[in-house]
């Protein structure tokens, strides 16, 4: 199997979650959405690009960018119909600023530390630091860049893994 390439966005969004109005009580089911994914829409969507156009932007071949937007229009269309939530983060992807860290038209500030390639920023949605904690026991484990939390299987009790 061919390793993915990463995408290129040259964007920086600072909404992580969605959620549908629900009681309290209720914890709606959630679908990822990946920042690459995100990027897709919105070239498409917002920038009214070409899948072609919007391919040589995010530098991936045309059939690439045109499966990744596939995904995550399924995906928001689940979550729509369905009353779930969207969390944001993770990915394959690479920001174009200098050091790689941002969208090229940003100022850096403060050395641009722990941003873009593909592990979001910081905190609590999709961090490069942190760990992943099983809400059945408690098991914590590392946080892998770019894996949401709740893919990861907890190692003790097999329950899936949230962010600390």
């Amino acid at each position: 199997m061919r390793p993915r390439k990463r995408r290129m966005v040259d964007f920086e969004h600072s909404a992580r979650e969605f959620r549908p109005f629900s009681p309290e009580s209720e914890t709606p089911e959630e679908i990822l959405l990946t920042i690459d994914e995100l990027e897709t829409m919105r070239l498409s969507f917002l920038e009214h690009l070409s899948q072609g156009e919007a391919a040589v932007r995010m530098e991936v071949h045309q059939s690439t960018f045109q499966r990744a937007l596939k995904k995550a229009l399924e995906k928001v269309t689940e979550a729509l119909v369905h009353g779930k939530a969207i969390r944001i983060e993770g990915g394959d992807y690479r920001m174009p600023r200098g050091d790689g860290t941002g969208p090229a038209s940003q100022v850096q500030v403060g050395g641009g530390r722990n941003r873009g390639q593909g592990r979001g920023r910081g905190g609590r949605f999709g961090g490069p630091a942190g760990d992943c904690v099983c809400p059945a026991c408690g098991h914590e484990t590392p946080h892998t860049p770019g894996v949401a939390c709740n893919q990861v299987k907890c190692e003790k009790c097999g329950s899936p893994m949230v962010r600390k």
